[in-house]
């Protein structure tokens, strides 16, 4: 590893978890003591269970470790000290060539290893959101501890709340404006958030005539579109606050002139990206919107049905979109928090290259704005 990935991870080491990190060794280091840490694992093996699994953007110089060449890999790290990260770790991307190989060789896992099947499924997730995670693994049976998944029972209950109100038209709908309706809305959303079978939910499929693959695949998705649409409203107010941080932010130290360059056109480029991509998200969710219009006040199911069945292709954008712009927030949150230690010249420039890298539009090459003349 580079020293600059090795400074990174040691940041990762104090770090929570986010939507585009999964650290699973500090959630070790904090639960050792608390049983179900022990009993309910994400990984039986223990090195997958202190790793650091991150949502990567992939350089492309890394395009040739796999046969697809995907914008974004799941990369997984394992330390070689977890006392001291500055000794960097190894790591390999999910599904990358050779990946059963190299899980046997390294781990003793054979190609049908659930623990081969865990990490599969956090691939096919575009962001390691922890209520998205969590609800994928039970999707597929899987029940880890709680403090796996960095979700506030606060958070949760704000959660519950939106997705009432979302799906209140829809009740509406159904039971008409009376008390009943009430209850008929917390009902559905819990239904939603849970996946759990019930009456009304069959009826939808049958209603948009959908398979049922198609209505459970399109109903996580529509799951997913929920989570974004509220962490999107959240994050709106902070992600404004960060965005002009950013274009003031002075790093302590002298700044030379090639270093102070590159920082101007970083501030330029950090703002016009966090613009970027949150409109992009903000647009894709009113794809949604105007589906759910349709089948809510026109009594049209045909739109919402085309929704769920595209639903899988928007969410793994939008995912992408949301875990950037969420990675941007909740790192800033933690390295310039109230005080943080001072942040010098280089590793200013390692944050704002690690945020243009996560925001770079799949038709550029990451740094490739920030880097020219």
């Amino acid at each position: 590893m580079t020293d600059r990935a090795i400074r990174n991870l040691a940041h990762l080491r104090r770090s929570a978890s986010t939507a585009r990190v999964l650290n699973l060794l500090k959630v070790s280091r904090d639960n050792r003591g608390d049983p179900a840490w022990a009993d309910r694992p994400v990984f039986r093996t223990e090195a997958l269970n202190c790793a650091l699994i991150i949502k990567h953007r992939l350089r492309r110089d890394e395009l040739d470790a796999f046969h697809l060449r995907p914008q974004v890999a799941t990369k997984v790290v394992i330390p070689i000290d977890a006392a001291d990260l500055k000794t960097g770790g190894r790591y390999f991307f999910v599904n990358q060539k050779r990946f059963e190989q190299t899980l046997q060789e390294t781990f003793g896992l054979e190609p049908d290893h659930p623990e081969l099947t865990t990490l599969r499924l956090m691939d096919a997730l575009p962001s390691l959101d922890p209520f998205l995670l969590r609800e994928q693994l039970r999707r597929a049976g899987m029940d880890p501890a709680p403090c796996y998944f960095s979700i506030s029972e606060s958070d949760l209950a704000r959660m519950i709340r939106f997705v009432e109100a979302e799906v209140r038209p829809l009740v509406t709908l159904s039971v008409g404006e009376d008390l009943e309706a009430v209850g008929s809305t917390r009902r559905l959303a819990g239904m939603i958030l849970s996946n759990a079978p019930g009456a009304r939910m069959e009826a939808l499929r049958h209603t948009l005539h959908l398979r049922t693959e198609e209505y459970q695949e399109g109903l996580f998705c529509w799951k997913g579109f929920l989570y974004y649409k509220w962490v999107l409203d959240s994050l709106s107010a902070e992600l404004t606050a960060v965005s002009e941080a950013v274009a003031t932010v002075k790093p302590v130290g002298r700044v030379d002139r090639t270093s102070r360059e590159y920082l101007d056109r970083g501030r330029r480029v950090l703002g016009e990206r966090i613009a970027a991509v949150s409109e992009d998200a903000a647009r894709t969710l009113r794809v949604y919107d105007a589906a759910y219009e349709e089948l809510t006040r026109d009594s049209c199911p045909a739109a919402f049905r085309d929704f769920l069945l595209e639903a899988p292709r928007l969410f793994t954008r939008l995912g992408e979109q949301l875990g950037a712009i969420q990675h941007v927030v909740s790192f800033w949150r933690f390295r310039f928090s109230p005080g943080a230690a001072p942040v010098g010249v280089e590793e200013l420039i390692d944050v704002f290259m690690d945020f243009e890298t996560g925001l770079a539009d799949r038709h550029h090459s990451p740094g490739r704005q920030m880097l020219a003349a």
